[in-house]
């Protein structure tokens, strides 16, 4: 294959001054290169990337690291008092349970104490209701004893009046019979009707003077009828009569 022939003269002539202006500005570019080099401090990256330049190109020293910076001062923490924010802040919770259960048991005490109070006033109540009702009961026991001793003594009273007025009336009838020496006293067992008749007479003690005796006896049958009280309570008390009579009473 036959070189490339240039058509003229003036064609060469042009050919190669372009190809001596391209080396002029690549000489120029490599001394721009180097001495801009020169002039800025040469990184680690640079050196490998110019590494690879033409032998022209003078190999550069490689820095040495810096040091490593220094390593903080580390200051020593103060110690916190013991009245610290952290004591109280642990303590906080223990403080609030302390303080709600004591709450609570105080509470707790405070019920417990009414309660005890109640009951103690309800048994106080009951206490003075029950001696109450016995001091009561005493009472009513005694109106009522002293309402039947009123009641035995005016029956009393008025049996011993009501026998007084039949011994008055029988010896209203008595006829003394003459020659009764002495005073001597005879006593009845009388059965009386509710009426005041008389059911029977037997003698109980004789006087040992026969007409003494008859005398008071045909005296109790005059007597008919005999004055009996009005309360029927004490009718059975005169059903049974005993009667005495002496001469001189």
């Amino acid at each position: 294959m036959n070189a490339y022939a240039y058509p003229s003269q003036q064609e060469k002539v042009i050919s190669g001054a372009g190809a001596f202006g391209m080396h002029l500005l690549f000489l120029a570019l490599l001394v721009f290169g180097v001495n801009w080099q020169k002039k800025i401090e040469p990184q680690a990256n640079i050196v490998d990337l110019w590494a690879n330049l033409p032998s022209q190109a003078q190999p550069q020293p490689v820095a040495p690291p810096p040091p490593p910076p220094p390593e903080p001062e580390v200051k020593p923490q103060p110690v916190e008092p013991p009245k610290a924010a952290v004591k109280p802040e642990v303590a906080k919770p223990d403080i609030a349970l302390k303080d709600k259960a004591e709450k609570e048991r105080r509470a707790l005490e405070e019920k417990q104490k009414e309660a005890k109070k109640r009951a103690e006033d309800s048994q106080a109540v009951q206490r003075q209701q029950a001696a109450d009702a016995q001091r009561l009961a005493r009472e009513q026991e005694d109106a009522q004893r002293r309402v039947a001793e009123q009641a035995a003594a005016a029956q009393a009273k008025l049996r011993a009046e009501y026998i007084e007025r039949i011994r008055r009336k029988i010896r209203e009838k008595i006829i003394f019979p003459p020659g009764v020496q002495g005073n001597p006293r005879v006593e009845f067992f009388v059965v009386t009707l509710p009426t005041g008749e008389v059911l029977g007479i037997k003698t109980k003690s004789s006087s040992s003077n026969t007409a003494w005796d008859n005398a008071v006896e045909r005296a109790i049958q005059r007597a008919q009828p005999l004055p009996m009280p009005p309360d029927p309570a004490l009718l059975n008390e005169f059903r049974q009569l005993d009667l005495g009579f002496q001469p001189k009473e």
